[in-house]
């Protein structure tokens, strides 16, 4: 078993903590036992080889990805194999992404940092906005690449598939159902079967900040890594692999 934290926030994200460093973050999640962590910045895969680069010395795998901002304002998880693939989810959201100037003193900086935390750039355009494809067509897009695609925090309030389309469309394609570290699971799952029922589900901290990384991560059933033997135990995972 690997235990994942699948949903992690970099200081590119301009809700992340400065804190949120390549460095920082792969310590912590060494601390804390985690052996897959997931870079998903909103909108941005720019951070995530940089965490990558760290990570394997300490023999941590990275998974490299994005949260994307639907059409709709539901936020999902996604992730590719390699730096090709990777290249093009990254000239996707850039073409896709509403161009709105971010203001650091209202949303926060987006510094883009190498590996040994030296700002390199800030990124100007505002990456919480939405990119203009729906939640069908971005599922679309990553499953072309083969990549790995999981709506996120679909128990919460707001940017989520319950939240703004009200269901999990029967025919979305995923890989998993993301539950949020604060659901209340048996009450959650027993109100939406009629949507829920035969789904795959994960849990993931959503860090933003150092001290959240690994607050909740979910056991997958595979001794060695490989992205398709991840993707199998996603598509197998229950809520029995929860651990918070």
């Amino acid at each position: 078993m690997l235990k994942a934290d699948l949903h992690i926030h970099t200081l590119l994200s301009p809700c992340g903590d400065l804190e949120m460093t390549p460095v920082k973050i792969v310590k912590m999640a060494k601390d804390k036992g985690l052996d897959i962590i997931g870079v998903t910045d909103h909108n941005s895969t720019l951070m995530a080889r940089e965490v990558q680069k760290v990570a394997s010395r300490d023999g941590i795998i990275v998974l490299c990805g994005a949260e994307i901002t639907t059409r709709e304002e539901v936020h999902v998880v996604a992730f590719v194999e390699n730096g090709q693939k990777l290249a093009s989810l990254q000239e996707f959201l850039e073409d896709k992404i509403s161009r709105v100037q971010n203001n650091p003193d209202i949303f926060g900086y987006q510094p883009v940092v190498d590996e040994n935390e030296r700002v390199l750039y800030m990124v100007d355009n505002l990456l919480i906005s939405a990119v203009d494809a729906s939640v069908d067509e971005v599922s679309d897009f990553v499953f072309s690449l083969g990549g790995i695609f999981v709506p996120a925090h679909i128990d919460k309030g707001a940017n989520s598939l319950m939240s703004q389309l009200g269901f999990v469309p029967p025919f979305l394609k995923v890989d998993a159902l993301e539950l949020s570290y604060g659901c209340d699971i048996g009450s959650f799952l027993e109100d939406n079967i009629s949507f829920l029922k035969g789904r795959s589900f994960i849990t993931s901290s959503d860090a933003h900040y150092l001290e959240d990384v690994g607050r909740c991560y979910t056991q997958l059933d595979m001794d060695l890594f490989s992205f398709e033997g991840l993707r199998n135990a996603l598509n197998n995972s229950t809520i029995d692999d929860f651990k918070r």
